[in-house]
């Protein structure tokens, strides 16, 4: 299990590097600079900005540059926060995106997992149909189109939430960007589970179990929950990316001073560092999660830890 984790590790790092250097090079493609505004400066006060910030110097050298700040865990200064350094905004910002996340992902656990066994266990009617509508229709509407959707109905006409973050106050603020992250999520684990758990239900060891007397409950609880919720847990690593990268549609709807705000603002503004910093942390996040899903992986099935 150790040689098998340390392999893990040693095979993010070319990942990342290869996220660092794209986001790089994509971040300086775009067209326009930080300092570009509706305001002309003087060539001489812009030569300084561009100078003081290195952004004169040729796109290898930037990178460079770079590149040996980001390896002593330095993120770089905001262009547009004055003040501010990269890091600083990310400590602001990422606690209540952790939040929305960590709620969301709950929520998808919990209503998805239920549902998906009780649609296996009364397969072929009536709610089993309504279970897999209902997740077909949430794989298939994307968020930025769910958010305005619920603030509609919820807030807007039957007025029972708050449609924003800004004067709302109290858990009600945060049922709507809950359910719109969790959403698409809830969706595809009640499929992955009810076509796992339909798996293991026909196996021979459950018809032993069926055999010896035991309830359903029983037998759902002891011998099938944990080989059926396998497929769940390898989804678990896109589910935590998908969440991670919608929250951003969803902060910016909702108005949420979270990290996918600031990752929208820097973008509009060309704050090269800020976007720069977000996307490596959400890279090296999504990298950790998914080596601790398939560490998981590995605790409940011994077949993984013995290749």
């Amino acid at each position: 299990m150790l040689r098998y984790t340390l392999l893990r590790v040693l095979g993010a790092i070319p990942t990342l590097l290869l996220v660092v250097v794209l986001a790089f090079l994509m971040v300086h493609a775009a067209p326009g600079g930080p300092f570009d505004d509706e305001r002309v400066l003087p060539v001489d006060v812009a030569a300084n900005i561009q100078a003081a910030y290195h952004l004169d110097e040729p796109l290898p050298a930037q990178f460079a540059r770079y590149l040996s700040g980001l390896l002593h865990g330095d993120l770089g200064p905001s262009y547009r926060y004055r003040d501010y350094t990269v890091a600083e905004l990310i400590r602001s910002g990422f606690p209540l995106s952790l939040r929305l996340g960590v709620l969301a992902m709950a929520l998808a656990l919990l209503v998805g997992i239920s549902s998906g066994i009780v649609a296996a266990l009364r397969q072929g009617s009536m709610l089993d149909r309504m279970v897999m509508f209902f997740a077909v229709t949430g794989i298939s509407i994307p968020v930025f189109v769910v958010a305005p959707l619920l603030v509609l109905l919820f807030a807007v006409n039957l007025q029972w939430l708050p449609a924003g973050w800004s004067g709302a106050s109290g858990a009600a603020k945060y049922i709507l960007p809950v359910i719109t992250l969790a959403l698409p999520q809830i969706a595809y684990i009640a499929r992955l589970t009810r076509a796992s758990m339909i798996d293991v239900l026909g196996t021979d060891f459950i018809r032993t179990a069926r055999a010896q007397g035991l309830g359903t409950k029983v037998i759902i609880r002891v011998h099938a929950f944990k080989p059926a919720i396998m497929p769940v847990l390898s989804y678990l690593g896109p589910a935590i990316a998908a969440i991670l990268t919608g929250s951003v549609v969803v902060e910016e709807v909702f108005g949420i001073p979270g990290l996918g705000q600031f990752f929208v603002r820097g973008a509009l503004n060309r704050d090269y560092t800020l976007v720069l910093g977000i996307v490596i942390f959400y890279a090296t996040l999504i990298i950790a999660l998914n080596l601790a899903v398939d560490l998981l992986y590995g605790v409940i099935d011994p077949r993984v830890r013995q290749r």
